[in-house]
């Protein structure tokens, strides 16, 4: 029997958004989300365009507040910190991959891995995280492009510049809103295994929201988000032989 608590908790979570026209009105978003996700574990959040699936990540990734609802991390009732708490959430137990890199142009490859660990108190809090982040580009196969900068850079090596940004800090959970959206086909194959190798190799979480089956297929589970809720039951994903669970 599993009885270890889970990383993060979603729980009654809902969400809407301001509509055009009269004073008030609102478009509802999400309704009523439960969802736990454990050290270690994987899941893929699939949908059609403008079901919520960006907007739940949000959510998990404090990036907004959901209208009801509960969200923990590591037991920790995200609505009760404070925004400099919620700030340190984000930089300490989170990571975050976008379809676009976010890059800072003008820093290296190495710069742009290292920004994250700016904002740790005490600074450095440790010696270890330039060798650190050269470990992570090695791992990432970008060893030769450290003092590179992203202009010099393919769509895929941003991608993966972007990666190991998000995992400087040892984050628990990382968070991938589209990772391969932009990428050609061979690039993104080759983030997806990326990820999924991460995955299992750091023990860190994984959630990623995508429209790609080959990539959802990947996680270890698949969540379907439809007409504001997580699908309930089981739904074979086309040409992958995936099935879904809420």
């Amino acid at each position: 029997m599993d009885t270890e608590a889970p990383l993060l908790q979603l729980s009654g979570v809902s969400k809407r958004f301001a509509a055009p026209g009269p004073e008030g009105a609102s478009l509802p978003i999400l309704q009523d989300i439960s969802l736990e996700v454990r050290a270690g574990e994987s899941l893929a959040l699939v949908g059609p365009s403008g079901s919520g699936k960006s907007t739940l990540l949000h959510i998990i990734g404090t990036l907004e507040r959901p209208d009801t609802g509960q969200v923990r991390l590591s037991g920790r009732d995200l609505a009760k910190l404070t925004d400099l708490e919620l700030a340190e959430v984000r930089n300490r137990d989170l990571g975050f991959v976008f379809q676009a890199h976010y890059l800072l142009p003008q820093c290296t490859v190495l710069e742009n891995v290292l920004v994250p660990t700016l904002a740790l108190r005490p600074n450095p809090p440790h010696t270890d995280v330039v060798p650190r982040a050269e470990q992570l580009l090695n791992r990432l196969g970008l060893g030769d492009r450290l003092s590179h900068r992203p202009g010099e850079l393919s769509g895929g090596e941003r991608q993966r510049v972007a990666v190991a940004r998000a995992l400087i800090n040892r984050p628990k959970l990382l968070l991938a809103d589209e990772p391969t959206g932009s990428l050609d086909q061979d690039s993104a194959r080759e983030l997806a295994t990326l990820l999924k190798d991460l995955n299992r190799e750091a023990g860190v979480a994984l959630i990623v929201v995508t429209h790609s089956l080959e990539l959802a297929a990947g996680m270890g589970q698949i969540l379907r988000l439809s007409q504001r809720r997580l699908v309930p039951g089981a739904t074979t994903l086309p040409g992958t032989g995936a099935t879904t669970s809420a």
